[in-house]
């Protein structure tokens, strides 16, 4: 049966659509019948005791530059929805927060995907730590001299903004660097907010392998490689895709976390794993369909759809 979905995402206009999972998501869901709406996170509202969003209807196309149509500009009662998609990219700062405050309201009676209870309630790197013996050594704090002890303890290690995202401000440092001051320094200077530190893995030279899990199952994996003296693996800062298989130690994890993404609602998840330690589980705005899909030749965006279409019978 048709569905009306929506979509909060981005701007539509600037995408690429040879990459942007969201686009594909859109894509899969006209192919099957369903109606699409677009709006910008900014355009979401609550008014009188109705979730409401102004955006316009969307009609898209794989064709480099002209993509997208866009209807008439109308307000429109996402309560009135099958399906309401939540997409936008982070920071995950409090305008994100207040979006999945707004779009928890609802439920039962429209679906959302993700669950925005469970995206608010499980950060990315926060997530990772109901799973200890998963990941590698790892550190949450603001105390430099907390800090300082880690680094001491494993010499080389990462630090990152605990509610980063994209690769921005990842730092490695090394047995012999001393810039930990500074960093804290730093970022501690523009946020409140804690940092995290892992124990670096070399592993990550070989790649960071992104897992795209469906309700809770593993449907594939890509491999991406950093770029010659990056330590960054993220594609969007110079890191490629390569295809990947699904190795033992993957489905063990996979089989570890995969029932508490499922029971949480979280339909579309993208795990990453360097080596053998999990290192993030990204609930917000996962990627990585279109590169799976080309590597494996199979439709992952339709396995999406039908494990959403059956939470809907």
């Amino acid at each position: 049966m048709p569905l009306k979905v929506a979509i909060q995402m981005d701007p539509i206009g600037a995408i690429d659509i040879t990459a942007d999972t969201t686009f594909r998501i859109a894509e899969e869901a006209q192919a099957r019948g369903h109606s699409l709406f677009y709006y910008t996170p900014d355009r979401l509202y609550w008014d009188d005791g109705r979730v409401m969003a102004r955006g316009w209807p969307l009609e898209v196309r794989r064709v480099v530059g002209d993509h997208v149509t866009l209807g008439a500009e109308t307000a429109v009662d996402l309560g009135d929805y099958d399906v309401v998609w939540l997409r936008q990219d982070p920071p995950f700062d409090m305008g994100y927060i207040t979006t999945t405050h707004l779009l928890e309201q609802l439920s039962p009676g429209t679906l959302v995907v993700n669950d925005p209870f469970w995206v608010r309630n499980f950060p990315e790197k926060l997530l990772v730590l109901k799973f200890p013996d998963l990941i590698p050594p790892t550190l949450i704090a603001r105390d430099l001299d907390t800090l300082r002890a880690f680094k001491d303890r494993h010499g080389d290690i990462i630090l990152k903004p605990l509610y980063g995202n994209g690769g921005a401000g990842v730092f490695r440092l090394g047995h012999a660097d001393r810039n930990l001051a500074s960093l804290h320094e730093l970022f501690t200077g523009m946020s409140r907010e804690p940092l995290i530190a892992q124990k670096f893995l070399p592993a990550v030279e070989k790649g960071d392998k992104r897992v795209i899990l469906v309700d809770g199952a593993p449907v594939g994996a890509i491999n991406r490689v950093p770029a010659e003296g990056e330590t960054r693996s993220n594609m969007h800062v110079g890191g490629r895709a390569e295809r990947a298989a699904l190795s033992a130690r993957d489905l063990e994890i996979c089989k570890a976390i995969g029932p508490t993404l499922r029971d949480h609602g979280q339909v579309l998840v993208g795990i990453d794993v360097i080596g053998d330690y999990l290192t993030e589980i990204n609930v917000t705005s996962p990627t990585g369909i279109q590169e799976l899909e080309r590597f494996d030749e199979e439709n992952i965006a339709a396995r999406i759809w039908a494990a959403i279409e059956a939470k809907r019978d």
